[in-house]
């Protein structure tokens, strides 16, 4: 067992290492931070989605910016599309592909930005929201495990963090780049935090 676990903890970290020293993902995530900036300036909010694990990142990164992340300040306009009711409720009357599209149709505005996740970046669900994101005039970042997805050229920054073939490692990455995004903006909006 021991073998194991040094075996996943040295590909985890091997995938770290390629995200370092890879330049287009690192620019994409600083132009995503400026991006919420951006939002968060003009009155705007960050909605965030994905599925599954992608779920559970998406929720994460809006607690962190409405809550707390690292000391206190105030709360930052962050939701997670995750209410049991709406996403019942629309996948049972429109399909699950709808779930956040819907969502975005409701309560999203110009000037809002959506952080879209999906570790294969084709997941329907995602897509759609990002579609309808796009003609709301939502700014879109599209968080993925691998360049050339379908999500790619329906956001404005498209994040790829090639984590290996399983989902897994992509994930690990996924939520190192969420953890930077938020101390990105919260160093901008509220740098006694880092004094």
């Amino acid at each position: 067992m021991l073998d194991l676990i040094r075996m996943n903890l040295q590909q985890a970290q091997s995938a770290l290492e390629q995200l370092i020293i890879n330049e287009k993902s690192l620019k994409s995530i600083e132009a995503a931070a400026r991006l919420l900036l951006d939002a968060f300036a003009g009155g705007g909010r960050a909605f965030s989605c994905g599925n599954g694990g992608s779920m559970c990142d998406a929720m994460h990164f809006a607690e962190e910016l409405t809550g707390r992340f690292r000391n206190d300040r105030p709360g930052i306009a962050a939701m997670a599309i995750s209410d049991p009711g709406h996403l019942t409720c629309v996948a049972n009357d429109f399909g699950y592909d709808q779930v956040f599209a819907r969502f975005l149709e409701a309560h999203g505005r110009k000037g809002d930005v959506l952080l879209a996740i999906s570790t294969s970046g084709r997941s329907a669900s995602i897509l759609n929201a990002a579609r309808t994101a796009r003609t709301l005039g939502i700014g879109v970042i599209a968080l993925v495990g691998r360049d050339g997805t379908d999500l790619g050229p329906l956001a404005d920054i498209c994040i790829a963090t090639p984590g290996g073939k399983f989902a897994d490692r992509v994930q690990e990455l996924h939520i190192k780049v969420i953890h930077i995004l938020i101390e990105l903006v919260e160093r901008q909006l509220h740098p006694e935090n880092y004094r």
